[in-house]
């Protein structure tokens, strides 16, 4: 049993009553762990924000959720009016749908900027893999949360988004089609559907998501934060063990925080008072009219956060799969010719593509569609085994290797320009070249990460007070 502390004679009413909770709950051990005595980095930049950002929408995804449940009716003949209930008669609910749905797109706005931080610095190396993999699984649960949602106001775009995406579960060979009434609940998009979306978005994955992150920042705090510089801070303590080029979270960075916080509120408020549809593109016109099942859109398309995966899955047709044919087929032979395997390894390079090849053409295009699709975020947990570059930090890589994560970006954002539009011929066409940009980005890693020359890193953080 642990040893009761005792205030002192003189303390105050607050300090006594910390001293009773300390006893029985570690707060002031938890408050120095994770911020009075957490040492960060001393040179973290702008691109260090995301991480708190996210933490705070996640909150106000949260509150503003659980005041839109208290008036929301997960029935198929109610949801729709229920939503312009809440818009048009609940006190302040325009101001709270409106601020959950511009939510939704801020969350994936931070988290993809996050990402790419770790991506440009190098976050996810060793000893941070762990913090990688969580944070990938983060990443995969909001789109979870952000799908089984969409469905709820029960417009016209919920209604038959989700009666595409959930069909795609059919191309499943064998099990599809139950997978597909199993999601559903029925053999169409319905009340069972609603409501079984309803229980997904609204308990089970919130509490999941929740647990991811804690999960993340215990991870985060154990190994210790990454820098623009990419140099373990731990290497180099003073007496006291502590790290030369660190300083404490609380208060130097709960105030920069505090600052970008600001920043983010003044144009989030903006977007929720001025333009919370935002173009049709946080809140999609069709869906301010209630679902039909009798009438089909024009033109079906995810939330913009969803469509770069979107014009993966579109760009996967058999003309695709036929052009993946051919590049299994010449890198097996450029395997072969240029040696370095035995006869055995010869004959299990030539085996390997003759049966990837024929899983190909065995089964259809549009399954193959939805591996893509969901392999596209899949690859991203096994980067940290993917990047064998010398150096973390993109400061110190060659700087071509920065045109390459420029043009990984600008790939992304073309993608997911083209998920929004209808599908043409000339989209097609560069949505597949696209994909195979993404997926090469990622599966020659391993290749061009070692290539060019790297600057040398310096022993200490490279940091100027300002």
């Amino acid at each position: 049993m642990a040893e009761f502390k005792e205030a002192p004679v003189d303390a105050t009413a607050g300090q006594k009553l910390l001293t009773w909770i300390d006893n029985r709950f570690p707060l002031t051990k938890l408050y120095k762990e994770h911020m009075g005595e957490y040492y960060a980095p001393k040179n973290f930049n702008f691109w260090y924000v995301f991480g708190s950002l996210a933490l705070v929408v996640l909150v106000i995804q949260i509150v503003t959720g659980i005041f839109l449940v208290m008036h929301y009716k997960p029935d198929a003949n109610l949801a729709f009016a229920s939503v312009e209930y809440i818009m048009r008669d609940v006190p302040w609910g325009w101001l709270i749908r409106y601020m959950h749905s511009t939510g939704a797109s801020a969350f994936f706005i931070v988290v993809y900027l996050h990402m790419f931080r770790g991506l440009l610095y190098g976050s996810y190396r060793k000893p941070r893999e762990l913090v990688w993999i969580f944070g990938c699984a983060i990443f995969l649960c909001l789109m979870a949360e952000a799908f089984f949602g969409y469905l709820l106001p029960w417009g016209q775009m919920s209604y038959w988004g989700a009666q595409v995406i959930v069909n795609l579960f059919a191309a499943v060979p064998f099990v599809g089609p139950d997978l597909a009434l199993l999601i559903r609940g029925d053999y169409v998009v319905s009340d069972a559907t609603l409501n079984r979306f309803f229980s997904f978005h609204v308990i089970a994955i919130p509490l999941v998501l929740l647990g991811l992150v804690v999960a993340h920042i215990i991870a985060l705090h154990e190994v210790g934060s990454n820098n623009p510089d990419g140099i373990e801070i731990k290497a180099k303590k003073d007496a006291q063990g502590r790290p030369l080029d660190g300083i404490p979270f609380h208060p130097y960075y709960t105030v920069h925080d505090i600052y970008a916080l600001s920043v983010f509120l003044m144009v989030f408020s903006a977007v929720v008072f001025f333009a919370p549809e935002f173009g049709g593109y946080f809140l999609e016109y069709n869906n301010f009219i209630p679902a039909d099942p009798l009438k089909t859109p024009a033109h079906i398309a995810p939330v913009w956060y969803f469509t770069p995966y979107y014009s993966m899955l579109r760009a996967t047709t058999d003309l695709m799969v036929n052009v993946l044919v051919v590049l299994i087929a010449l890198a097996a032979i450029l395997a072969v010719l240029r040696g370095g395997f035995g006869a055995k390894g010869k004959l299990a390079v030539i085996v390997g593509a003759l049966v990837a090849a024929g899983l190909l053409k065995a089964f259809d295009a549009k399954f193959w569609g939805v591996v893509v699709m969901g392999g596209a975020v899949i690859i991203m947990f096994f980067l940290p085994w993917l990047d064998r570059s010398l150096v973390k930090s993109i400061r110190y890589r060659p700087n071509w290797h920065k045109y390459i994560y420029g043009a990984f970006v600008l790939v992304f954002m073309v993608l997911g320009y083209l998920g929004i539009q209808p599908p043409s011929p000339t989209g097609e066409l560069i949505s597949q070249i696209g994909t195979l940009f993404y997926f090469g980005f990622f599966l020659l890693m391993p290749w061009w990460s070692r290539l060019g020359e790297f600057k040398p890193v310096p022993e200490r953080v490279t940091f100027a007070a300002h």
